[in-house]
This record gives structure tokens, sequence and C-alpha cells, in this order.
């Protein structure tokens, strides 16, 4: 910090020495950290909730952003984000979420390890933080960074140790996306499970991931025979996907126009699903050809969860899959063993999961850029896959300096340095904690308190990717 220095003519300030040393010095007490989050340009804080564990604050703020940020001064929305405040001489993890933002604290990996504080953004355009009205040509990756780069520049002044940034899957792509376009903002990227759709053409790499998944041929078999045996008895099982609807008031009018398409997605989903969110030990619960209708359509909904094919559990994602339409990119296996019983031509694509009114052409050039970038250029970034995870069929290969990619033998989309082999996960921790300016891992406030923190990780949520 910096102190003004005082000139004072030699009689006053011979006067003013006894009058001083007279007077005790008391020093002004500093701002509470909610007051200084307030005075942020731009940030209200919303709700300051108890203390999720000794130590610790946890508030729930917003900040106002451009609609566009190429018009600063037009139209605005409020993006909100939270804060898990450790103290402010510890480093900052920037949490971003790539979808929704937690109501709940939680620490992600990064988090824990560093002892750190952390923000959690939720992503623009995901309800409520979307602008009204909705001009959709601002969901881009650029602005969405901007909107990250302008958070890091606002709280850097009370937050001046370290600053990390991570996230899961889309999460994650929303990191290395930052870490492109403002490549200052942080010390160093953790991305976990990040899928790089470089050339969306070129999907090949899926069917070679499920012709080879796991150590077990059998599995990816019934997998396999599952799908065709579901697409046989399509009358029966669309069916009961009726009456599980009725159930719960679903309805299929404005995605996929009716429950058969949404079934058929399913069905299209269901081995890619499986290997996302299962592992190889669930192999032995796939129905078999002797299976009734009945226990196919129970293990359909233990694994795929046929609500989120609705209009009312796929339209809150509709940020996600216009991103994938515009820009992003999506996976598009070939299903050859499914062509004769397939009734809706190129349904496996993202537009198909959107409103008539929000699909849009892909532009392949942003996704071009940023492969290039990280493959040639990027530094600092640590990259976590999972080695039965099909979002890492196609990855990012780093290139420059202090990059780092790992994978988990065995482990799902929920991959991590936790899951990493031993020597693995010392090298990618060392590499955190240089990043983060912190010499040895430490649990000054170890408890179960601390440990329902780190359970809570959304990264464990099922969302799209």
């Amino acid at each position: 910090m910096r102190t003004r220095t005082a000139v004072l003519v030699p009689a006053l300030a011979a006067s003013l020495i006894g009058l001083t040393a007279a007077i005790p010095a008391h020093a002004a007490p500093a701002p509470d950290l909610a007051d200084q989050l307030e005075a942020l340009p731009g940030v209200t804080v919303t709700a300051e909730q108890p203390p999720p564990a000794e130590g610790y604050r946890f508030f729930l703020l917003t900040i106002r952003q451009p609609v566009d940020h190429t018009n600063p001064a037009g139209a605005t929305f409020e993006q909100r984000f939270q804060l898990l405040h450790r103290a402010q001489d510890r480093p900052m993890v920037l949490h971003t979420t790539g979808y929704n933002m937690p109501e709940y604290a939680f620490r992600s990996e990064p988090t824990a390890l560093l002892d750190a504080n952390q923000i959690s953004v939720e992503q623009r355009f995901f309800s409520p933080s979307r602008p009204d009205p909705a001009d959709w040509d601002t969901l881009t990756i650029w602005q969405g960074a901007t909107d990250h780069h302008r958070i890091v520049q606002t709280l850097a002044p009370l937050y001046t140790q370290a600053w990390i940034s991570t996230g899961a899957s889309k999460g994650g792509m929303t990191s290395v996306y930052h870490r492109r376009f403002y490549p200052r903002d942080v010390d160093g990227v953790v991305a976990y499970v990040t899928p790089n759709d470089a050339n969306n053409r070129a999907d090949t790499a899926y069917d070679r991931f499920f012709d080879t998944v796991g150590t077990t041929p059998a599995c990816r078999t019934a997998l396999k025979a599952l799908q065709r045996e579901a697409l046989n008895r399509r009358t029966d099982l669309v069916t009961l996907y009726d009456a599980y609807a009725a159930d719960n008031d679903l309805t299929f009018d404005e995605v996929f126009g009716s429950s058969d398409r949404a079934f058929e997605m399913i069905v299209l989903d269901l081995e890619w699903v499986f290997w996302q969110h299962s592992s190889e030990a669930a192999c032995d619960t796939v129905p078999g050809a002797d299976a009734t209708t009945e226990e196919i359509f129970a293990f359909i909904e233990t694994i795929a969860v046929p609500s989120f094919y609705s209009d009312e559990g796929i339209t809150p994602y509709a940020p996600y899959y216009y991103q994938a339409a515009t820009q992003l990119g999506w996976p598009q296996p070939k299903f050859r063993y499914l062509k004769d019983l397939l009734r809706y031509p190129n349904l496996y694509v993202a537009n198909s999961s959107l409103p008539a009114d929000l699909r849009a052409p892909h532009d392949p050039l942003p996704m071009s850029d940023v492969d290039r970038w990280v493959s040639r250029e990027a530094s600092e970034i640590l990259f976590v896959y999972g080695g039965n995870d099909p979002w890492g069929a196609e990855r990012f290969h780093p290139g420059g300096p202090d990059t780092h990619t790992f994978t988990a033998p065995g482990a799902n989309h929920g991959a991590d340095i936790e899951l990493l082999t031993p020597a693995d996960r010392a090298s990618a921790t060392a590499t955190v904690l240089r990043w983060g300016g912190v010499e040895a891992v430490t649990a000054p406030l170890a408890s179960a308190a601390l440990a329902e923190l780190d359970q809570r990780d959304p990264r464990n949520q099922r969302w799209p990717m």
C-alpha cells in the first residue's frame, strides 16, 4: 500500500510532536467485506448466507454486464455469481459453470487444494442471467469470456493473490475461452473433461471411442443390442413414455414435436449417457433381449432420465444447444448399426434440441481459432480427462509452455485430479500449487462441513455435458 509523506514547517512539526504523542493511535476499522463488495462498480450483494463452514463467508451477488460488450453504453443485464470467501490473502479460484450458478456453497477441487477463495459464475443467457429482450446473437464465446474478464477486473482489487480459473465440461470450455481472449487475467487454468470439437464435420473419433471403450467387449455389444431392442419395441416403449409424461406433466410440442421423436433421441443417447455417468461396473445391469419392456424402460429411466427430453426438461438448456449449434459444435456418431430402425434422419444434431425459432447455422471459425491457439500458444493450462468418458474422444492437445494433459484410467465425466494415478496426481497437484503460489497442501480447517462443501461440486450434476 502506498503512503503519503507529509511535509511540515519545523515550528508546526515541533508543536505537533508533543500533541500527537499524547493522543492514542486508533486505526480506522477496515470496512466489512459486504460493504467492500457493494462498493465495487456494478456489483450488488443480493444475500449473505450463513457460513457454510468455519472460516468462510458466503455471498450471492450480481454484476451489471453489457448485453453486447462491443457497445458498453448499450443495454445491460444482471449476471449472477457467488463468492465463497476464505481470506483476502489467499488465492482466488474463478469457477466457470458454463450453465446455471448453483445457489449453494461448494468448493471445486482447485479451491480445496489451494485453501482458496472461490467465485462461481452463471453463464450468460442461462436464466435468470438472461437479457430481456434476449438478443441471441450476443451469445458467443467472446461475449462470455468478456463477462468473465469484467468480473476478474472488478474483484481483483480485493483479491490480490494468484488467480486460477477452473470448470468442468462446458465450464472447462468457458475457462479455456476466457484464457484465449484474456490470457493475463489468471495465473493458470485447470480444465476438467473439456471437449474440443475443432472440426465439427470430423466426428469419427466418437465411433472409434464406442468401439473400444472399456475392457469388456461384451459390455459394448450389450449396449448396442439394447438400443436395437428398444427401437424394435418402439410402440410399447413409447406408450410407457407417454404414460410417464402424463404422470409428470411433460410435453413435447416445442422441441422434438412428438414423444416418438423424443424417444428416438433417448435411444441414440443411451450408449453415450451410460459411459458419461456410469462405470464399467454397471455393465451387468444392461438388460438383455429376454428383459421385459418394463425392465427396459426402467433401465432407460435410470440411465437417460426421459424427462430431460421433454419441453420442460430440455428448454432450460437452450443456451447450451444454441452455442453448440452456432459455434461449439456437437458430437455426431454414425449409428450404422441402427440405420434400419431409425425414423428421423439427421436427428442427432444440436439444432434438434432447440425450439424452431432458435435453430441456426454453424460457424466453424471460432473453434478452429481456439484449437490453433491452445495447440501452439497457450500456457499454464492443465487438462484432466476420463479414460471412459465419451466427451474426451475429441479433446484439446496443448503445445505451449507449462501445459499438461492427464487422463484418469477408467474414469467417466466426473474425472478429477484425485482419480489420476499416484504419479500423475502428484504432478498435477504440484502444478496447481505452483500456479497458486502455495508451497504445500494444507488442511487447517479440515472438518465434516468442508468435506460436504467438496462433495457438492456441481460438476457432479447431470447437465448435458
